[in-house]
């Protein structure tokens, strides 16, 4: 590729992540729409027992079953992309866009988290379980209001990193393609990467590829999120002080520091006793409880997802505007 081509090709690409990232704040992932992950949900469904029947080892098939399912879909986007690059510029932007975009859930996660919130405010306990178990993995029949307002600041937290920073940051360094990689292994992780008896071994291949793609996206945010706090006034001086301490408590290699980041922000406390299909679990304590916890929490841990998620992209539009400048200066 010729350095002009090259320079336009990156300046596009960067381009199409603006696009996407300001269409999914304004239309989220409506019910009716034909979503990309919906696609790969169905694919994941139809070839695990086709991968279980013929290879007797669990762990081998779940090995070819998640290096197939990947290779599929990575494919499938690089040749949309390559097909629509070559037929126009125009289309090009528009598709890679709508990839990005269909691969963020910011607006998706808001719009979910925020019904819980309204849930807890009517004092609708009931109603508030129900549509906290659309968001989280654990049982909630039975939790009560804090446990509630815990579960929900966790997977916002969570769903900070795998949700919206890791998706940008893949998309920043592959474009679309890198981005619909991504939502692949992390829906993949999603359906298959338990540890429970049918998936220990099955899916561990998954849940590992997983780790590997969030693990550089989880350490961005370990300096994203304080500045967070910083802007949003927040206590910066214990949200540092959490991150360092209480990062690794989490089982999850990287959820643990944006769960930590927002427990030491917002003065409270995470983790404790969580049940998964009526199996007690339990994750170390997570910050210090110098405050209760309080529905507000919710909507200030939003709020800060949403300034970490503006920072994180305008720290990578700074990253490639200095490369940007270097290929010109270079080149031209």
């Amino acid at each position: 590729m010729e350095p002009k081509s090259l320079y336009n090709y990156l300046l596009i690409s960067q381009i199409t992540i603006i696009l996407g990232f300001i269409a999914d704040l304004i239309f989220g992932d409506p019910r009716w729409f034909p979503h990309p992950v919906k696609g790969i949900g169905h694919l994941i469904k139809k070839l695990e027992p086709f991968f279980r029947k013929k290879i007797k080892n669990e762990r081998n098939a779940g090995i070819f079953f998640t290096i197939t399912i990947i290779l599929i879909v990575f494919l499938i986007t690089l040749l949309i992309i390559f097909v629509s690059i070559t037929v126009n510029v125009w289309l090009f932007l528009l598709i890679s866009a709508f990839i990005i975009y269909s691969s963020i859930s910011l607006k998706d996660l808001k719009l979910h988290v925020l019904k819980v919130y309204d849930d807890l405010k009517n004092n609708d306990i009931i109603l508030a379980r129900k549509d906290l178990s659309m968001i989280v993995g654990r049982d909630t029949e039975n939790l009560n209001k804090d446990e509630i307002i815990r579960a929900t600041i966790e997977t916002i937290a969570e769903n900070l990193v795998d949700g919206v920073l890791s998706v940008l940051f893949w998309a920043f360094i592959m474009g679309a393609p890198g981005a619909m990689l991504f939502k692949t292994t992390s829906t993949l992780d999603s359906m298959v990467g338990y540890k429970d008896e049918k998936y220990k071994y099955f899916g561990m291949v998954s849940a590992k590829i997983d780790d590997y793609m969030n693990f550089i996206p989880a350490r961005i945010s370990m300096i994203i999120i304080p500045l967070a706090a910083f802007i949003y006034r927040k206590d910066v001086r214990n949200c540092i002080k959490i991150i360092k301490r209480d990062r690794k408590k989490n089982p999850s290699p990287n959820s643990g520091i944006p769960e930590s980041a927002f427990a030491g922000a917002l003065k409270i406390q995470l983790g404790g006793l969580n049940f998964y299909n009526k199996i007690p679990v339990y994750k170390e304590k997570i910050g210090e409880p110098l405050k209760k916890l309080e529905i507000d929490d919710i909507k200030i841990s939003i709020n800060l997802t949403y300034i970490s998620s503006f920072l994180f992209l305008i720290f990578f539009i700074c990253i490639f505007c200095l490369i940007y400048y270097l290929l010109y200066t270079i080149y031209f």
